[in-house]
């Protein structure tokens, strides 16, 4: 019985050994299905994706950048293909020695291993960096021959940025260069993360970086088969990159040249614009400088002597410089006073060659007697502009100064556009912190109206407000960009502007101060460098101060030192009846604007209407600050050919 009892205890133990492992063989199964139903179902497409990943590379394929042409096709930005030897630091165990190595094979200047430091502190460790661009077929076959001494070094073949025109229109066309951590991450941030991968450089400056998006075009893609040790086996599919549009420009380039020939070692800005239009046809920057040494980066050297020179070439005087506009200022002034009412074309005011405010005497030349507007204009009188600055006040003129951008952005289609200075008594109460400081005192108002005091704008904002009156009262926003080129299909499509805002001007108050404005050249101070043209001009000197002449003092600026003397300026348009071309030009530090800035403008003026290009004898009167009116025979603008000042290496 006994027997029998164990038996049956042994035989439910077993059963119970056999249900438990069925029970655990079931289960076993029940997870390898659900993880063979999550591998195979729902993490079907994502492990495909792993598996194609690990047997497969996509590689960028970097679009070629667009061009830069100006309005006659004359091209100012390109690139050409050439070979640079290139270090990654992170796979080199000395970097100095390798260099040092390398240098035995190919030539490596200071200059070389300075950029290099440079790019180096600005990138990551594992970036591919240049020691040496452009080589020749005869060092790529040196290198090839010993590249097996290098690990991390590499002969790459890239396509360079070139201006052919070196200096010339450098401010207005920029440059392009390696992009920097900052500009990473902002890339990183934004839309265009997927079209920049595999892009080392971006534009900077100028026309270069306000149209980035359009030249740089669209990044392909290139997808490898790879073996089990990451090199490629073959292509499985591409999608090719699209190359960046090109850019048409509005400026002449041969414009551009010859007033920055004519500046020669001077200091200063020249804006001309079609008023028409707002197609900005030059803009020059004096001093300026040659944009090809910032593509593959500039060394600490050669960035040092242009960053800490006095003359500043670095700096677009055009939009980034303000200046006290002088008397360049009057005609903006004489149209307010007729918009507002405080004067009409024929009210007379007596300028006994001197007034008096508040106990202060406040300069104005020679005694002009009686004058109207006109004859304010023509002989710039200063009483006439200060009491009619009293009479309005510092807000008045404010609100009538800003509609025509005075102080404020035009919004050029180039970045680094400042603002100046209109001053408002509530300007001046949120830009300094004494209580002293904040208030507005009535005696401040009157040197804005001849230009002086707060004034400070740029020779842009200028030149935009001229061109404003001369299309009657039609504020345009000036603009450098004419139209884009299709890489593909070569079909030119404009740049589309915003339609301008008229002002609501009266067209006969607008008359007027033109006509003054012609008054200055057919007998005022502008008839020296104008009164022998075959057109009809208007304009207006100024001299601005560069630093403050006391009211009982008389300027001499023999006894100054050159960056302490008055700043020249000229403001024109011809032809006077339909003008076709606003003009404002300013030469630092050179005294009278007419004996200066007039001539600038003359030139620039006989170029556009008649086609002639001042004589070698004419630029070298020039340079020296000796020409008035034009000298010699002047040249035909075609029979000019423009040299490229940099060539790319064959």
């Amino acid at each position: 019985m006994t027997e029998i009892q164990n038996s049956d205890r042994a035989f439910s133990r077993f059963r119970l050994r056999v249900v438990v492992i069925g029970l655990v063989v079931v289960l076993c199964f029940g997870i390898l299905l659900s993880r063979l139903y999550v591998l195979q179902i729902e993490r079907h497409d994502d492990l495909l994706a792993q598996a194609e990943s690990n047997r497969t590379a996509v590689v960028p394929i970097v679009p070629n950048r667009g061009q830069i042409y100006d309005r006659n096709g004359v091209l100012l930005a390109t690139n050409y293909s050439a070979y640079t030897l290139e270090i990654t630091p992170y796979k080199v165990s000395d970097v100095e020695e390798t260099i040092d190595a390398l240098s035995e094979l190919i030539e490596i200047t200071p200059r070389d291993r300075r950029r290099f430091k440079r790019l180096r502190e600005d990138s990551r460790n594992f970036d591919s960096l240049p020691i040496r661009s452009r080589l020749t077929d005869q060092e790529v076959a040196k290198f090839a021959a010993q590249r097996y001494r290098f690990p991390g070094v590499d002969v790459k073949a890239r396509l360079f940025r070139s201006y052919p025109m070196g200096e010339t229109g450098a401010h207005l066309i920029g440059y392009i260069g390696r992009i920097n951590q900052r500009e990473k991450e902002r890339i990183d941030d934004s839309d265009e993360a997927a079209n920049y991968r595999g892009t080392e450089y971006i534009g900077k400056t100028g026309v270069e970086a306000s149209y980035e998006k359009e030249l740089h075009g669209h990044t392909g893609v290139e997808r490898m088969e790879t073996s089990a040790g990451g090199h490629a086996v073959r292509k499985l599919d591409s999608s090719p990159a699209t190359p960046g549009e090109s850019v048409v420009l509005s400026v002449d380039i041969k414009l551009q040249k010859m007033v920055e020939d004519l500046y020669g070692e001077r200091r200063g800005v020249a804006v001309a614009i079609d008023p028409r239009s707002g197609e900005l046809l030059a803009m020059v920057s004096k001093p300026t400088f040659d944009p090809n040494i910032f593509v593959e980066g500039i060394d600490q050297e050669s960035w040092k002597a242009l960053n800490e020179s006095i003359d500043r070439p670095l700096l677009n005087r055009a939009m980034r410089g303000t200046y006290p506009t002088g008397s360049t200022y009057k005609p903006f002034m004489g149209l307010a006073g007729l918009e507002t009412g405080k004067r009409t074309p024929s009210t007379i005011i007596q300028d006994g060659g001197s007034w008096t405010f508040g106990g202060h005497t406040f300069r104005s030349g020679h005694a002009l007697g009686p004058v109207d507007l006109n004859r304010a204009i023509q002989h710039s009188s200063n009483v006439y502009f200060y009491t009619l600055a009293n009479e309005m006040g510092v807000d008045a003129i404010h609100d009538f100064m800003k509609p025509l951008g005075f102080g404020q952005i035009t919004g050029i289609d180039l970045p680094g556009e400042v603002r100046g200075v209109l001053p408002s008594t509530t300007w001046k109460r949120e830009t300094y912190k004494r209580p002293e400081q904040k208030r507005w005192y009535a005696g401040e108002t009157i040197s804005l109206g001849i230009g002086q005091g707060y004034n400070n704008f740029t020779i842009l904002q200028l030149t935009h407000a001229l061109a404003t009156i001369l299309d009657n009262g039609n504020s345009r926003v000036p603009h450098v960009g004419r139209s884009l080129i299709d890489p593909v299909t070569g079909e030119r499509r404009p740049i589309e502007q915003p339609p301008p805002v008229n002002l609501g001007y009266k067209q006969s108050n607008m008359d007027a101060v033109k006509r003054g404005m012609v008054s200055v050249v057919t007998g005022g101070t502008g008839r020296g460098s104008f009164g022998t043209a075959r057109y009809t001009a208007g304009g207006k000197t100024g001299t601005a101060q560069a630093i403050s002449i006391g009211q009982k003092e008389k300027y001499n600026a023999a006894r100054l030192a050159e960056r302490q003397r008055d700043h020249a300026l000229y403001i024109a348009f011809a032809p006077a009846e339909d003008p076709k071309i606003a003009v404002g030009v300013i030469v630092e530090n050179a005294g009278f604007g007419a004996g200066s800035a007039a001539p600038i403008a003359r030139r620039i003026i006989d170029y556009w209407l008649l086609g002639e290009y001042p004589s070698e004898a004419d630029i070298a009167a020039m340079q020296r600050g000796d020409g008035r009116a034009p000298m010699g025979t002047p040249r035909r603008v075609e029979d000019i050919q423009l040299k490229p000042q940099t060539e790319p290496p064959q």
